[in-house]
């Protein structure tokens, strides 16, 4: 069984009245890619502070690796909010004064900054002015930054935010890359669902300050038992299938699909039960496809309370 990276215990956070986290308790465990999703001003961010002790909690508990307080914080890198650097410094310059504040210097330092620029491919850009990087070069020279002293957990808040569609790409292949091959624990928020679902294996959703859910992401998405599923049926005879199915409660139309066909909201019927059902009604069938379940039909249950 894998030991905790992070466990969070009662955390809460008000400004005035209102509440922007309210008792949260959640457990990354080690090795985890952890996605802590929420609507914006869901509080994800303020959580993240809070676990980061950037900001004061009015209550709650924080271990890192079994660890509270400064000793728990050693173990984490992170970036909160949108990263900034000294434009008129090279990116090796950058990080090499955030090592002079971390009390790493000299020949120690060249060669941390040589490691971590190497892991998100700057070496060969190290020397070149901040101002002139691109908005994916920043992210990855903000994640080289959160890499320096080798922490075991890393913290990414929204690390994909305002990137191009490259952009994205390298940025997730590095952090599953680092989970994999680095054995650093991942914990990230976003609210791109698709990224989310591609690189991490379990997730929280935050709504209204509160932990609404959190679980492996193959059980979400697998639902309960009986879940309501969208199904697309082709037939050349969509007015005999929409005739069939209107006196079935398990059944609802949602309208047209792709390629013709039609859209089929099931709820309690299994789909080999459901072409059963449609060949005995005499319902000429060219296809079935089932729609699969993703993170935002989650998402949207665990959030709005209604399916997608």
């Amino acid at each position: 069984m894998s030991s905790l990276a992070l466990v969070v215990r009662g955390l809460s956070r008000s400004y005035g009245t209102r509440q922007a986290v309210s008792d949260l308790n959640l457990s990354v465990r080690e090795g985890d890619v952890y996605g802590f999703l929420g609507p914006n001003g869901a509080g994800k961010t303020t959580a993240m502070r809070c676990i980061l002790g950037l900001i004061r909690r009015d209550s709650g508990s924080v271990e890192i690796f079994g660890e509270t307080g400064k000793e728990a914080r050693r173990h984490v890198g992170a970036i909160v909010e949108a990263p900034a650097f000294h434009g008129w410094l090279s990116g090796r310059r950058n990080l090499l004064l955030a090592c002079a504040y971390a009390g790493l210097e000299g020949a120690r330092a060249s060669a941390e900054v040589d490691r971590v620029l190497e892991r998100v491919g700057l070496l060969e850009r190290g020397a070149d002015r901040t101002r002139g990087y691109s908005h994916g070069m920043k992210q990855r020279l903000a994640i080289a930054r959160a890499l320096l002293g080798q922490p075991k957990l890393l913290m990414l808040d929204e690390p994909t935010n305002g990137l191009d569609p490259q952009g994205m790409r390298e940025v997730r292949e590095l952090v599953r890359s680092l989970a994999l091959h680095d054995r650093i624990t991942v914990f990230l928020s976003s609210h791109l669902l698709s990224e989310v679902q591609a690189i991490c294996n379990r997730v929280g959703i935050l709504s209204l300050g509160e932990l609404r859910t959190e679980g492996d992401v193959a059980s979400l998405l697998a639902g309960d038992a009986s879940p309501t599923v969208l199904v697309e049926v082709g037939t050349p005879a969509p007015d005999a299938l929409e005739a069939a199915i209107e006196a079935w409660e398990e059944v609802t139309l949602e309208g047209h699909g792709r390629e013709g066909r039609r859209r089929l909201r099931v709820k309690g019927l299994d789909v080999p039960s459901l072409i059963e059902r449609l060949v005995q009604a005499s319902v000429p069938l060219e296809s079935v496809v089932p729609e699969k379940r993703n993170l935002e039909d989650v998402f949207l249950e665990v959030t709005t309370g209604s399916p997608s």
